[in-house]
């Protein structure tokens, strides 16, 4: 593999991880619950308008 096709496809990875982030974020506000998530170097319970 060379160093574009591994730069590709750590970039295809990183588009995946956003979205399934920004998707698990809409469910949890459509649903009305909450998130834990790091912050700051804290974990927080978070609810999901939130962020």
């Amino acid at each position: 593999m060379s160093e574009q096709d591994i730069r590709e496809m750590q970039q295809r990875i990183d588009d995946g991880i956003r979205l399934a982030q920004r998707r698990l974020v809409e469910r949890a506000r459509h649903e009305g619950i909450s998130l834990v998530v790091c912050k700051n170097g804290r974990v927080q319970q978070l609810p999901a308008r939130d962020l």
